[in-house]
């Protein structure tokens, strides 16, 4: 396959303006790209406009059949620091992510997936909070849902019960942060890697990362990740086989013995049906609440979740619409 690469040129800027000062530690940045044509351009501007400029970008498009690559090689002509893109047939995001973290050599590494979306401050903000947090494997902290309109419809911290240092119980709970707003210690994130065989790339990372070091969380909103219909999220079959399996695998690590890991998991299933609930699929959603009662807190979260159930779905698209709305009333939308 090609491999596209380039170098930016300094434009009126001299070679001094790469390199970061000795008292900002450098950040490396990788894109995964694929099939996000109408909206990697967005990405890429949100990474060039930072307030504080990353040691190097480099893009890697992942087998991309729409017009991706000729985009991204385009918007990088503009690029003021160190890029690259490389074009290749199509290998999966994680092996994608772990062929770009060695590749790179910064002392913080972040990715943001083509799709998604950085505020201005977000390397600045979540730099500044590693160098206070020594002891931390990662930064992370609320993010915007925006739909294909970069219009603001919902934010994490409506919902999101994040924690800040030790996070093993809250990503037990399946609580993750989400990727756009993670900035990770390179040195602590090599350690570990993306599993390539599993299809959820972060959440086993985590749990991981977590046995290592502390989480720093910044309640900021410094970054957008974008909903719409190709999200990995859509398939909440996958996304709890994966994250159910992820926990078994990392069950020793973790010190957690087979019985309180079962314990753990029927509260999962059991609390899992609401997500099927939001998706439409009741019987799914009655199927994991019946199988896995035991998990419930309390009869009255079984009674809730029988009401749901009986609650038309389209009632429930329309309320949802309604919530949209107003937070796009309330917020705007992301404008770079």
């Amino acid at each position: 396959m090609n491999q596209l690469s380039q170098t930016a040129k300094s434009v009126g800027v001299s070679e001094a303006a790469f390199s970061t000062s000795r008292d900002v530690p450098t950040v490396s940045v990788v894109v995964p790209s694929y099939n996000h044509a109408a909206y990697v351009a967005f990405c890429l501007r949100s990474i060039m406009q930072q307030t504080l400029s990353p040691l190097e970008l480099l893009v890697i498009d992942d087998g991309s059949i729409d017009d991706s690559p000729k985009i991204i090689e385009q918007v990088l002509l503009g690029c003021s620091f160190r890029s690259e893109l490389i074009v290749r047939e199509n290998r999966g995001l994680s092996v994608t992510l772990n062929q770009g973290l060695t590749r790179v050599s910064g002392k913080y590494f972040a990715y943001l997936g083509s799709d998604d979306v950085w505020l201005p401050n977000f390397l600045a903000e979540r730099t500044t909070l590693l160098q206070r947090r020594p002891g931390a494997v990662l930064g992370y902290g609320h993010a915007y849902l925006i739909d294909e309109r970069n219009n603001i419809i919902d934010c994490t911290s409506h919902w999101a019960d994040y924690l800040d240092g030790n996070v093993q119980n809250m990503l037990l709970r399946t609580t993750a942060p989400m990727s756009p707003t993670v900035l990770y210690d390179r040195e602590a994130l090599a350690r570990h890697g993306w599993n390539e065989q599993s299809r959820l790339e972060d959440y086993e990372l985590y749990l991981r990362l977590s046995s290592e070091g502390e989480f720093a969380f910044d309640p900021s909103v410094l970054a957008a990740w974008r909903w719409h219909q190709e999200n990995a999220s859509w398939n909440q079959e996958m996304m709890l086989a994966e994250q159910l399996a992820a926990q078994h695998r990392v069950r020793e690590q973790l010190k957690l013995g087979y019985q309180e890991l079962e314990k753990l998991q029927r509260q999962i299933r059991f609390h899992r049906a609401e997500d099927f609930l939001r998706l439409g699929d009741k019987s799914r959603a009655l199927a994991l609440m019946l199988e896995n009662l035991r998990g419930a807190n309390s009869p009255f979260v079984i009674a809730r979740m029988l009401v749901r159930l009986l609650i038309p779905n389209a009632f429930m698209q329309m309320r949802q619409q309604k919530r949209h709305n107003r937070n796009i009333a309330r917020f705007g939308s992301i404008k770079i």
